[in-house]
């Protein structure tokens, strides 16, 4: 891609952030669709302060990752044709990375719920832990290792 301008080079990144934003999307989507459907149901009115707390800080972290791992793509509609695709990157990624944190969130602290419904609050701890040491490895400690190790071989 190296007869590529600069122009194009902003719009097939803006191209590949939307196309990661909808993989992600379809995981938060069903997150809360399953958060918003346990309200309604007798169990869910039977459970402690505690856990009624929990799911809420599950919804509230699934609506804020929501907005912001939407924002980019409205952004991207609202100022589509301003020219501003590099601000809309620059932007968009902290956003994103940051969406991806309250999603990674929402979800350790649904599985950390369940466990504690099922299983009592050392399950909660456990697996709550476990999942979020997960993310945390995966999603943000292991790119930055991945960029170390690619820094390295260009050295060489």
């Amino acid at each position: 891609m190296g007869s590529e301008t600069r122009s194009q080079m902003l719009q097939r990144n803006v191209g590949e952030l939307l196309q990661e934003l909808r993989v992600a999307q379809a995981g938060v989507q069903i997150l809360f669709g399953f958060l918003l459907a346990v309200v309604f149901t007798t169990p869910f009115r039977e459970a402690s302060g505690f856990e009624k707390a929990l799911h809420l800080l599950a919804v509230l972290l699934t609506v804020a990752s929501t907005a912001l791992l939407m924002a980019p793509a409205a952004w991207h509609r609202v100022l589509f044709r301003s020219g501003q695709r590099g601000e809309i990157l620059r932007v968009g990624n902290r956003v994103v990375l940051v969406g991806f944190g309250c999603l990674a969130g929402a979800i350790t602290v649904t599985v950390g719920l369940i466990a504690k419904v099922v299983y009592g609050p050392v399950a909660m701890g456990l697996i709550g832990g476990l999942a979020l040491l997960l993310f945390g490895l995966l999603w943000f400690i292991a790119p930055g290792l991945l960029a170390g190790d690619r820094l390295r071989r260009d050295d060489h």
